[in-house]
């Protein structure tokens, strides 16, 4: 079993990471702000559902947790490398040096 759940990990890793690089730059910051208010949204809930479920249930509710919060900090490190790349495009055009004709 243990294989079995290695080979879907490294399947939804790399799926995961074609999928984002296909999304042109200009998209991306909007979805990703977008995926991180819907999983904040899943962190408030998830909580709910642990303080107040049975004992059964709190172990998915702590997953669903851990989850949603690696997607968050994950959407808000991609999000603000996005920022970083579009900064640097705007200095290097503000300090270039235009020839009058």
């Amino acid at each position: 079993m243990l294989p079995t759940v290695v080979i879907f990990l490294l399947v939804c890793i790399i799926l995961g990471y074609r999928v984002i690089s296909a999304v042109p730059p200009l998209l991306h910051t909007p979805l990703m702000s977008g995926m991180n208010a819907l999983s904040g949204i899943t962190v408030l809930g998830s909580l709910v559902i642990y303080a107040t479920s049975p004992p059964g249930v709190k172990g998915f509710a702590a997953a669903a947790l851990v989850l949603a919060m690696i997607n968050v900090v994950g959407g808000f490190w991609v999000t603000e490398r996005m920022l970083r790349m579009f900064k640097q495009d705007r200095q290097e055009v503000e300090g270039a040096d235009y020839i009058n004709d």
